[in-house]
């Protein structure tokens, strides 16, 4: 049977390399993107080929429009792309808002919402059966920082994410008859590198669970909206947050 094939924008580390892992391990060619570091998107291409699948590391930067679109070409080596989960995303040096620059801003911007919106409509053009596609399932990651608003840290990264949750809501009801479901996945405090020396351990006692989440916890959520377990949900958000 041909294995279905997923493209995780951001999979070299973190949320992404663990899903990418997973989905390997789960019967998935997976295509990797990275944007500097291939060292680590090649570990996780290689962990995918021991599991049994077809992988391949794709470089391109998540906020750029042309390069956006070269990396979807580049992942349809692997076959028409099935799947997608987008997990891009920079936060910039914690601040105050009245604090931050402006060029902070732009860039948490291009990669976190802009990005996720051209990265969104080039699945949507592959997969959706309106444009001939065969339909498939979407994940994008979004943040806790969304709904509880960054103060004192990212509130502005908590604006660009929280336009992510709209575009989830929103894409899922235009292509529902059209054969692709799109889901979002927030997560809360987990333990990967993203954060800045101390956070962890500064933030774990307002986690009502107690303890920070780790990205396989975040992975298997996503591959459950990935699966056809999941296939009548659409247009939601599922928090992975331990409560908070």
């Amino acid at each position: 049977m041909t294995r279905p094939v997923l493209l995780v924008a951001g999979g070299s580390r973190g949320i992404g390399a663990a899903i990418a892992k997973l989905a390997g391990a789960s019967g998935y060619d997976v295509a990797v993107n990275y944007r500097n570091n291939e060292k680590a998107a090649q570990e996780v291409v290689a962990a995918v080929n021991a599991a049994g699948g077809q992988a391949l590391a794709i470089k391109g930067d998540m906020g750029d429009e042309g390069d956006i679109e070269r990396v979807f070409k580049a992942a349809e080596t692997l076959g028409s792309i099935t799947h997608f989960v987008h997990s891009s995303g920079i936060t910039g040096n914690a601040s105050r808002l009245d604090a931050v620059s402006a060029a902070t801003v732009r860039e948490v911007l291009d990669v976190n919402t802009f990005g996720a919106i051209w990265c969104l409509r080039a699945a949507l053009l592959r997969m959706s059966t309106k444009n001939d596609g065969k339909g498939g399932a979407i994940v994008m990651i979004t943040s806790m920082a969304a709904t509880i608003g960054g103060a004192g840290e990212y509130t502005w990264y908590a604006a660009a994410k929280g336009a992510v949750n709209t575009l989830v809501v929103g894409a899922a009801r235009e292509v529902a008859k059209e054969g692709v479901r799109i889901n979002g996945v927030s997560p809360g405090l987990i333990d990967t590198e993203i954060h800045a020396p101390g956070r962890l351990e500064r933030v774990t006692p307002f986690i009502p669970m107690g303890r920070p989440g780790s990205a396989g916890e975040v992975a298997q959520t996503v591959m459950f909206l990935l699966s056809d377990a999941a296939s009548y949900i659409t247009g939601s958000i599922i928090n992975v947050s331990g409560a908070r």
